[in-house]
């Protein structure tokens, strides 16, 4: 971080510690703690129609059902992956309120993700890990990876797998009459690798299935500039000869990604340790196959019979892309089967993953703490 990101860190500091300590200079009595307040560490939460990612989405959620309370919460509910500014200082302002602390925990840094510095952007982790009266683990391996980087520290957590609306994410109509295959590749992309992978897919693919498109979805996040990052792909694209099947669409809303869905046949989601990816149970909803690198959390979402995964090795150092050549076998095997395989993947998302539940289990866990 070099002198001006010092010097704006500080001003939004300024900003924000005024504020944030008038929020909590209250005490809660007993009186106060029967019905739940939850506040999410941000005065506003994005509609479901902008542009919105990762952890922002599930607040989305549980907006609907528990309102944004910045007045005299009784719960702090932080997502780890989209944390507010100086979130420790705000949840140890909440402890001292009387405030229950509940944490959504996703991914945490790791030398082969994160790279130089990934001990110091885990100790802001470290301090809410203690901070936390409960912990909901987004996947296994949320679970596993948070205990070995950052310390199995908080006594109460479960796994609660991520979301999706099932009555809004919903297969598409008439899509059996469709012609060859659309393959999608979306969501925010933090490395060249994964557009890569992708497009040597589609090449290998195009042998077997000449009608075939690749549509690319989403943020790249490799690079400052987005427009630099996207002649990046188009050259690769060109390069493997497949231009003409590629199709780059940019970010989405969460509104826009259902018609986005629904126009592709499959979700090719070639991400190495994904911890848990909610674009694959709002893919599964929408009756697309998972074809996929079978690291991370991934395996636990999609199951033995929504998808095909390319088993890759558990390694902490350094990022392992999946396999093209097996990722195209996958595809092919997909595309024989493609109604079967579309038809398991709808039902795992709607028996394992609607936001019913989902919210419901909140419910319960936060009546829970606020009666300790």
């Amino acid at each position: 971080m070099n002198l001006l990101d010092h010097i704006a860190l500080g001003r939004i500091w300024l900003k924000t510690y005024i504020p944030e300590r008038r929020r909590w200079q209250f005490r809660l009595t007993n009186g106060c703690q029967s019905l739940s307040r939850v506040y999410y560490g941000y005065d506003f939460v994005p509609s479901a129609d902008s542009h919105v990612f990762g952890g922002m989405v599930k607040l989305q959620d549980l907006q609907k059902v528990f309102e944004n309370q910045g007045d005299k919460p009784n719960i702090l509910y932080l997502i780890s992956s989209a944390l507010p500014h100086f979130p420790v200082r705000m949840a140890e302002m909440a402890k001292k309120a009387g405030v229950k602390v509940v944490l959504n925990q996703n991914g945490v840094a790791y030398p082969g993700w994160f790279g130089k510095g990934w001990e110091q952007c885990n100790r802001p982790m470290q301090h809410l890990h203690r901070l936390a009266d409960y912990i909901f683990y987004q996947s296994e391996f949320c679970k596993m990876s948070a205990d070995r980087f950052v310390g199995d520290l908080c006594p109460t957590w479960e796994i609660l797998h991520n979301p999706v609306d099932t009555s809004l994410f919903t297969p598409a109509v008439g899509k059996n009459n469709r012609q060859g295959l659309k393959m999608l590749l979306a969501g925010s992309h933090g490395s060249f690798y994964r557009p890569q992978t992708a497009i040597k897919v589609l090449r290998l693919v195009a042998k077997t299935i000449p009608d075939v498109e690749l549509i690319i979805a989403g943020r790249f996040c490799w690079h400052r500039e987005n427009r630099k990052a996207e002649e990046q792909v188009m050259r690769c694209a060109r390069e493997e000869g497949v231009a003409g099947k590629v199709r780059y669409v940019g970010p989405y809303t969460q509104q826009e990604a259902i018609d986005l869905l629904r126009e592709s046949d499959l979700l090719l989601h070639t991400k190495y340790n994904d911890p848990c990816p909610r674009l694959v149970v709002e893919a599964m909803a929408c009756g697309l196959p998972v074809l996929y690198s079978a690291t991370g959390g991934v395996t636990e979402l999609v199951g033995k019979e929504a998808g095909y995964g390319v088993p890759g090795p558990l390694d902490w150092l350094q990022d392992h892309p999946p396999s093209p050549d097996k990722l195209a076998t996958g595809a092919l095997k997909i595309f024989e089967r493609l109604d079967v395989y579309s038809a398991a993947a709808r039902q795992r998302a709607v028996q394992n993953f609607d936001v019913q539940p989902w919210l419901a289990r909140h419910e319960q866990v936060f009546a829970k703490i606020l009666t300790q």
